[in-house]
């Protein structure tokens, strides 16, 4: 069957449609063009789609997740063409050459600008996001589906249905996110089948001294606790009701002291347990609230933290869902999955993704800043139609990657 090809409005200027400039105020060229260097992926030969550009491509494809590769590459090299003048010239590659650029430059030089450039960007003025002198952040995962064929179903799997399989293949990941900005980083993607918990051992390096960080009771285990302990961050997770924490001190907070081992026998010799603080509480009159919450964390002294406050605070974990629903809604687009073909366009499609995001996050906070505003109270759809219309009539993305035109 033959597939309409989804194409931006005619008669409309550049200026409408993709922001280079959100783009490349978020991720520099130069900080782009030493990634690719990095990578070994600098163009040995003049070609129609230099790496640094396909870079930027990579990122803006992901704002139009239902328009074709080739209308949306088009848009890109306009915006350079813009400036330069109508002599300079590029031919729009075909969907088949947009795919070889994209596979040449591979998914690794993604990551590596990802993991380099999204990071938390609260500042101490940002509404939201500090409990006390604590920078508060969350661990969550989620998945998202990718296109369905032989190559992506063997890379990455799919999930069991009630009857047969799912319609598609999915990729897992877990980020820890920003609570007060619903910046998502640190972020590491896998397979379906790779667990969370797996997940999360490669996210913790990202947690950082200073950080509260709060996780749903499906996390905590000895190790995973003792790992992100480690890190210097403080840590308040929900556990499960029949997880072994018999009190040993009870503090004048309500909360009491206990300690947890990784093993029976540890236990039992009293051997390389870990001290926590465990808080155990009800939502009085909150329509769907469990009978009985309970938490751990490594703030031992409740005059630093009280119970109270820590319970109050856990319940803004919820703000990692709502960020998880701007992802995988809002700009992904209800009902559309990562189309690339191959598992690692997929990778590189969805750390694009991913990057998206942290500029439109970066984008909002700046709005929140200037007028005063919690970051949580403007509209990521709002924010996304704005960046997708609105440019700046500069570029800094000059397609021989020698000069930046500003």
């Amino acid at each position: 069957m033959a597939r309409t090809v989804a194409s931006l409005p005619a008669g409309s200027r550049i200026t409408d449609y993709i922001s280079l400039g959100v783009l490349a105020k978020t991720f520099p060229l130069d900080k782009v063009m030493a990634v690719v260097a990095a990578a070994g992926k600098t163009n040995q030969r003049q070609r129609d789609l230099p790496a640094h550009v396909v870079v930027y491509y990579v990122i803006a494809l992901t704002l139009y997740m239902q328009v074709s590769y080739r209308e949306v590459l088009r848009c890109l090299l306009e915006g350079v063409k813009w400036l330069l003048g109508p002599d300079w010239e590029v031919k729009v590659a075909g969907k088949s050459g947009i795919s070889q650029a994209r596979t040449r430059l591979g998914w690794e030089p993604l990551k590596q600008l990802h993991d380099d450039v999204v990071a938390p960007i609260a500042v101490k003025k940002t509404k939201g996001a500090w409990y006390r002198h604590w920078r508060s952040v969350s661990l969550d995962g989620s998945t998202l589906d990718v296109a369905d064929n032989q190559d992506n179903e063997k890379a990455f799997g799919r999930p069991a249905a009630s009857r047969g399989t799912s319609a598609y293949p999915q990729v897992r990941f877990v980020s820890l996110v920003e609570n007060g900005t619903h910046v998502l980083f640190g972020t590491q993607m896998s397979g379906y089948g790779d667990g969370e918990i797996t997940l999360a051992h490669k996210v913790l390096p990202s947690l950082k001294k200073g950080m509260l960080c709060l996780a749903d009771r499906n996390f905590f285990g000895f190790d995973l606790w003792k790992k992100a302990c480690a890190t210097g961050a403080d840590l308040l997770w929900r556990v499960k009701k029949n997880l072994r924490l018999p009190g040993e001190e009870r503090l004048p907070d309500g909360s009491y002291l206990s300690t947890i081992y990784r093993s029976d026998k540890d236990r039992r010799r009293g051997s390389n347990g870990i001290r926590v603080r465990v808080m155990e509480y009800t939502l009085d009159g909150v329509a769907g609230a469990e009978p009985m919450y309970r938490l751990v964390t490594s703030i031992l002294d409740p005059n630093q933290a009280p119970a109270q406050e820590l319970a109050a605070l856990y319940h803004e974990r919820w703000e990692i869902e709502t960020a998880l629903d701007e992802l995988k809604t809002h700009l992904r687009g209800s009902k559309i999955v990562l189309r690339s073909k191959t598992p690692d366009l997929v990778r590189q499609e969805f750390y694009g993704l991913m990057m998206t995001h942290f500029a439109i996050r970066g984008l909002m906070h700046e709005a929140a800043l200037q007028g005063r505003e919690d970051p949580d109270r403007l509209s990521f759809l709002h924010a996304v139609r704005v960046v997708r219309r609105k440019l700046p009539q500069f570029v800094a993305i000059p397609p021989s990657g020698e000069k930046s035109v500003s």
